[in-house]
């Protein structure tokens, strides 16, 4: 159920001076903080599922270096991997859960230069291959600072005889885009290297069980002929086709969704219409198990009906399955528009004080509103923190704005991860976030200030890991601490509806409540969080261990399989 749900020994305790703390990865360790720590670490995973810790190091470090460490067990070894977590100065919060100072965000290479004022922590992960033999697995970590050996902390692994799917099961889709990472890194968006950067981006998202629209941005070439409009899709499939076929990862993980890039070469609307209808053909014949999708006009206003209207019209006339997705709460002006429904995450739950959605319902209330074949998915938004960033001085406004899932980087770690839990929770059938890179595309330093639309690293999920920065001579995408909690949270969803799929809903849907009664009373609790997983992964071994031996009865009974 994702990284977060390391659990530690019973004992828990300070390290002593010199020493090394095991830390759940639902904390956030800040310099101002004494967090308490195990002396080793102990994780749970199911078998196709990533699982980490945190290593809390003696502070004043400048270098950190581990040995290769394998987890024996038995099934073939596991391996563990392990970044450096780099802070990022906040100056001003997000809201008025927010705080101003360090907090860790980017995970480095442990060779990158390091902080000395900043806690020293090591993020340590272990993936675990989806046929992994099940059982237990122990090594143990060897780590120094500065040169100087620390005390080896016992690592232990349990593998669970259950399956995640590589591919996510909830649909999601999060920009990216060449352009900005070009930028970011400060490379020409034409050369061979921004295609291979944008491909490493790509599949650290899918990595993380996350699909992404934009990407390569430019769309297939296209030429009318005899009212068909004939692509030339060569460009296309190189950049995409490893993302929709499953060839990209060993897991064989593709991305869940697509977006239609629109073409301005299609002028008219009949034009249009040709172009849709070829974009989903090539998908057909290719296999491509995606959701297509347009994406309409963005958080539209009334101004903007007529024109949504019309692209839906134009999508809608391709005469195939294409679903049509606005950004926008109920509303019934977009009647007959809208395929995927998308509000903020604000419109799904009823809150006093000012309001941040003119529309608030629930995704079954949304269903009775929509036609059956209409999908309902959410994104989060400045609304879920403030536009303004700091706290308003209406107190009232300021709460109306704080505790809902967020990926900001100065807000806890279980706000981050909240998403998936909801995502059961609630119903919904997707997520769409409008941007990864988002501030690569401005002329700040990412490394130093995040702060967009009111809060810090909104649209921004990555840094970018150039020579100057890390060292080395290449650029590479460095992923957020926050994306390792959207994945948990992904994960925190197949781990509920596997249960549910199990014949148990009953607790997984109470069980989903315990950590996330709505999007805005969110359980901070790491041991909570710990103590729910624990309970779904017992239930889980044990109604599949009830599912196998009825199948074995029934075959050794002469039943059917």
């Amino acid at each position: 159920m994702g990284v977060g749900w390391a659990w530690a020994v019973a004992a828990v305790l300070s390290a002593a001076p010199g020493g090394v703390q095991v830390v759940s990865p639902l904390v956030k360790v800040r310099p101002d903080a004494t967090p308490k720590g195990a002396k080793e670490a102990r994780l749970s995973a199911a078998r196709g599922e990533c699982e980490g810790t945190q290593l809390v190091l003696p502070q004043g470090v400048t270098r950190v270096t581990m040995q290769p460490l394998a987890l024996k067990g038995p099934g073939a070894p596991l391996t563990v991997d392990a970044w450096r977590e780099a802070y990022l100065d906040v100056k001003t919060p997000s809201n008025g859960e927010g705080r101003t100072g360090p907090w860790p965000d980017a995970l480095v290479p442990l060779s990158a230069p390091a902080n000395p004022r900043h806690p020293t922590v090591v993020y340590v992960e272990v993936c675990v291959p989806a046929k992994q033999a099940p059982g237990t697995y122990t090594g143990s970590l060897s780590a120094a600072a500065d040169g100087k050996d620390l005390p080896a902390v016992p690592f232990m692994v349990e593998v669970r005889p259950f399956e995640l799917p590589a591919t996510s099961s909830l649909p999601n889709s999060f920009g990216i885009s060449l352009y900005s990472i070009a930028k970011g890194h400060g490379i020409p968006a034409d050369s061979p290297e921004a295609k291979a950067l944008l491909r490493a981006y790509g599949k650290a998202l899918l990595e993380h069980r996350v699909s992404a629209h934009g990407m390569g941005m430019d769309p297939p070439p296209v030429k009318f002929q005899d009212g068909r409009a004939v692509l030339d899709w060569s460009a296309y499939d190189a950049e995409m086709g490893p993302f929709l076929d499953g060839t990209l990862l060993p897991s064989g993980a593709r991305f869940t969704t697509a977006d239609v890039r629109d073409n301005r070469k299609a002028s008219t609307d009949a034009e249009k219409t040709a172009y849709y209808r070829a974009f989903q053909k090539h998908f057909e014949d290719k296999g491509w198990k995606a959701q297509l999708f347009f994406y309409a006009k963005d958080e539209p206003k009334a101004a903007d009906v007529p024109l949504v209207k019309a692209q839906a019209k134009r999508v809608h006339d391709a005469g195939g399955t294409i679903p049509v997705l606005v950004t926008t709460a109920l509303d019934p002006a977009f009647n007959g528009s809208v395929d995927i429904l998308t509000p903020i995450i604000n419109c799904f739950y009823p809150r006093e004080g000012p309001q941040t959605c003119r529309t608030v319902a629930n995704t079954a209330t949304a269903r009775t509103r929509l036609p059956s074949r209409a999908k309902v998915w959410w994104y989060q938004s400045c609304m879920a923190h403030g536009c303004t960033g700091g706290p308003p001085p209406d107190k009232a406004l300021d709460k109306a704005y704080s505790d809902w899932a967020s990926y900001m980087v100065d807000h806890p770690a279980p706000l981050n991860r909240a998403m998936g839990v909801l995502a059961f929770e609630s119903g919904v059938d997707g997520e769409l976030y409008f941007d990864t890179v988002f501030a690569y595309n401005t002329k700040k330093d990412v490394w130093t200030d995040l702060f967009e639309f009111g809060g810090n690293g909104d649209g921004t999920l990555f840094y970018p890991g150039t020579p100057a920065k890390l060292g080395g001579t290449e650029h590479q995408p460095v992923v957020s601490l926050r994306l390792k909690h959207i994945r948990d949270g992904l994960e925190d969803y197949e781990y509920l509806r596997l249960l549910t799929s199990l014949g148990d809903g009953a607790f997984a849907r109470t069980a989903a409540k315990r950590l996330a009664k709505s999007g805005y009373e969110i359980s901070r609790d790491p041991a909570e969080w710990e103590a729910v997983r624990k309970e779904v992964t017992e239930r889980i071994v044990k109604r599949q261990a009830a599912e196998e031996a009825k199948r074995s009865g029934r075959r050794t009974s002469g039943g059917t399989p």
